[in-house]
């Protein structure tokens, strides 16, 4: 007593199998049109029945919502170890394989305090890399950044968090606002990714360390009144020093 339909689905099954085979990243319209344009017509309702029962809708890919970035003037710390600016960067080698760096300077004197090379750095590595500078520097009061998955990933902000380190992110699709990282990456491809052949990860490491050796040590910077960034935080934290003695009252001795 109960209807049972007579519709034979089976062609348009066959049908849109083998589209799906054929062009797998393509959705139901563009099924839809190629059917139509090789002369099959077909309703496009009773194609999207078929279609959905065939499990074939694409998931589509949702933007992950950014919280609100709020712009901040970049102020230049007073002491080393307050503020520290990281970037990503991305070149290939020889045979065409990409990579990446991980750069990470204190804003201060623009001391390059980490350049991490790899295939893959993922937010574990970053936070590997955060953890050694913290235990060799000390504790930064915050961190600058733009709005890139490895450093908006949990695991990275549960660090900063039990840290009590603070995640300054800039608006997204605003580089100035991480101005200082910027001119780093620039002197950092004129000076190694773009001035060499690569035809390994370990050649990229060891001129990568020679050259942040020199960039610290002995280039002049012109906004550190042509210091390097190693002598220009030495002298200003000899002038604190003198400045911290100086300001010590003297003690009277009484017998």
């Amino acid at each position: 007593m109960r209807y049972v339909s007579i519709k034979d689905d089976s062609l348009l099954v066959a049908r849109l199998e083998s589209l799906s085979i054929a062009h797998p990243r393509e959705g139901f319209w563009k099924c839809y049109h190629r059917l139509s344009n090789s002369g099959r017509h077909v309703n496009h309702k009773r194609l999207h029945r078929v279609y959905k029962q065939m499990g074939l809708p694409l998931r589509r890919k949702v933007k992950k919502r950014l919280p609100a970035r709020v712009k901040e003037a970049i102020i230049i710390p007073q002491t080393f170890a307050q503020t520290w600016s990281m970037d990503f960067m991305s070149d290939a080698l020889g045979n065409g394989r990409k990579f990446r760096s991980f750069n990470v300077i204190d804003d201060f004197n623009r001391e390059a305090l980490f350049i991490e090379t790899d295939y893959s750095l993922k937010s574990s590595r970053v936070v590997w890399v955060l953890r050694h500078l913290v235990n060799r520097h000390g504790k930064p009061h915050k961190i600058r950044m733009d709005n890139g998955p490895e450093f908006i990933a949990k695991l990275a902000q549960g660090w900063a968090w039990a840290n009590g380190i603070e995640f300054k992110y800039t608006q997204p699709g605003k580089p100035t606002q991480n101005a200082l990282i910027e001119r780093f990456n620039k002197s950092y491809r004129e000076g190694v990714l773009d001035a060499y052949h690569f035809d390994s990860l370990d050649e990229v490491r060891d001129v990568t360390w020679g050259w942040m050796k020199d960039y610290n040590e002995s280039r002049p910077h012109d906004a550190l009144g042509g210091m390097s960034p190693v002598d220009y935080k030495n002298q200003k934290h000899q002038g604190l020093r003198s400045a911290t003695l100086h300001s010590v009252p003297d003690v009277l001795m009484i017998d």
